[in-house]
């Protein structure tokens, strides 16, 4: 029953929001959100206790892991490296400034919310770090495909943009690792044993994997006519994202590294995404929307404190993201239209700001609260990506 409303409200929502211009990821988000306690638990709490009973939270919690795995493992395959080394001075900059001007801002911000907000127990570092990350993402898998939707994709903002994004996956998920191993470390020795063993475990994977899986794929075909190249392709994944698991960061950064260390074919990628893609976005990822509805408490915010810590973060996310990349992007040469664009691409969040909201959500770092009002700038600042990119097109009458 669960799986059923799960799907079928979803893909509602999911139409509804392409039919007006936006991602369906919004509107698969929102259903996850209304299913919740911010909407279903207040009108039909009978109902919502009965279709999302306490005890079923953990099974549903575990199949979100799954599909959550092969999300990662498709973000992975789909980062499309080449386009790094053609763009790589240029996507370095503005990527480097979009994570770091928010992360400061981020950072400054739980200064001040530090001693209101954080949960118990947690120390200041990690709860400072966790929230310039959480600041800094961009959502690479719905970027990609407002490019597409767009028309931007052959466009020099929108080729850039991908490229920033790519970097940003990749920095971004590396800092969340640390932070991670910080937060879960306890002593200094231990978290410097932790880091070096990740730094180990990359190592490994990048110079001995991934050559002996270009091997295998260059010996025995694109994995079409011989299903053991697939096998081993999800053994390879299973076994990275355990690895980091029992590393202690998480196993979604091993599933993003085995895709990221596929083989470079790309009608290899795109076969192996076709083949995984549609049942992990479509059965597996709206549970996670739910998980993350379920954990989402918008009536939380009904005081002046949090409902204006709330639009702060709002301010401060597209702040940080939006005009930091717009800013580097004039600076390293783009003209104004296009720098503007690459900031609006920037700061689309999406469901990637949701994966890293549970990652410190369940590692107890954010507090309901702050995790409820994370999710309200996730969900504002991706909805207002197509909006702004229409306004600049009709500011600059380009496209």
């Amino acid at each position: 029953m669960q799986v059923f409303s799960v799907i079928l409200i979803a893909r509602f929502f999911g139409w509804i929001c392409r039919r007006i211009g936006q991602p369906p990821v919004i509107g698969e988000i929102m259903a996850g959100i209304i299913l919740g306690p911010s909407l279903f638990g207040i009108l039909f709490p009978g109902f919502s206790e009965f279709l999302f009973p306490i005890s079923s939270i953990p099974n549903l919690k575990l199949v979100s892991q799954i599909g959550l795995i092969l999300f990662m493992f498709i973000v992975g395959m789909e980062l499309d490296l080449s386009v790094l080394k053609n763009k790589m001075n240029t996507a370095i900059v503005i990527s480097y400034a979009s994570i770091l001007f928010p992360f400061a801002l981020g950072l400054g911000l739980a200064y001040f919310i530090y001693d209101n907000l954080a949960p118990a127990g947690i120390g200041f570092i990690e709860f400072g770090l966790f929230m310039g990350i959480a600041m800094s993402i961009t959502a690479f898998p719905v970027l990609v495909r407002i490019v597409q939707e767009k028309g931007l994709k052959n466009t020099p903002a929108g080729i850039i943009a991908i490229a920033c994004a790519a970097a940003d996956d990749i920095t971004a998920w590396c800092i969340l690792a640390a932070i991670i191993a910080i937060a879960k470390g306890g002593s200094l020795i231990d978290t410097a044993l932790r880091v070096l063993l990740i730094a180990a475990y990359v190592l490994i994977m990048l110079r001995v994997v991934q050559p002996l899986l270009q091997n295998l794929y260059e010996r025995y075909g694109d994995g079409r006519r011989n299903k053991s190249i697939t096998a081993i392709s999800f053994l390879v994944l299973l076994i990275s994202a355990f690895t980091t698991e029992i590393l202690g960061i998480h196993a979604l950064f091993g599933a993003f590294l085995a895709g990221l260390i596929m083989p470079d074919n790309l009608a290899f990628r795109k076969i192996f995404i076709g083949k995984i893609e549609d049942v992990s976005t479509i059965l597996f990822l709206p549970l996670f929307f739910v998980l993350t509805g379920l954990r989402t408490q918008i009536n939380l915010l009904d005081n002046f404190y949090l409902s204006g810590i709330c639009a702060i973060v709002v301010l401060l996310a597209v702040t940080g993201k939006f005009i930091g990349s717009a800013f580097a992007a004039r600076f390293v040469g783009q003209n104004w239209h296009d720098s503007l664009v690459i900031g609006a691409l920037m700061n689309t969040r999406g469901l990637m700001e949701l994966v890293v909201l549970n990652i410190g959500y369940d590692l107890g770092i954010i507090s309901k609260e702050l995790f409820s009002i994370m999710v309200c700038m996730a969900l504002i600042t991706t909805i207002m990506t197509g909006p702004v990119l229409d306004l600049i097109n009709r500011r600059y009458k380009i496209l």
